[in-house]
């Protein structure tokens, strides 16, 4: 089943439908290991050999060392199971929100408590708005 076109047209936006859940499922399934202590412990000695271990893309495998989400959520991650990956380094949710908007964690923060960001010029990618 192809994706629907009108879900890329969404800026800032990866609407996590079937298909991205279906590409994504083992690099899921590796983040759901980081809630075991043990694979933490594993994961921070030698991510690369710990990533090895499951099959992953190589573009899943580059997007989790480089720790950018918004490649990963473009590779089939999902942010609740990508959670784990920042979380294990100790990161919040928001510290990792403010990464992936290109924002530092205070002016994220702040933008939140006033409303979030606005609506206009973030509807339609082909539309130019």
């Amino acid at each position: 089943m192809a994706e629907r076109p009108d879900f890329d047209d969404i800026p800032g936006t990866t609407v996590f439908t079937a298909e991205r859940s279906r590409r994504g499922f083992h690099l899921n399934q590796f983040c759901m290991s980081l809630m075991k202590p043990e694979n933490r412990a594993r994961f921070k000695a030698d991510e690369r050999a710990y990533l090895d271990e499951w099959p992953l893309t190589e573009a899943q495998k580059a997007a989790v060392l480089a720790r950018d989400y918004n490649a990963a959520i473009a590779e089939g991650g999902n942010i609740y199971f990508l959670a784990k990956i920042f979380a294990t380094d100790g990161r919040s949710f928001a510290d990792a929100a403010a990464n992936m908007t290109g924002m530092t964690p205070e002016a994220y923060r702040e933008m939140m408590l006033h409303g979030g960001r606005s609506p206009e010029g973030n509807r339609s990618i082909k539309e130019g708005r």
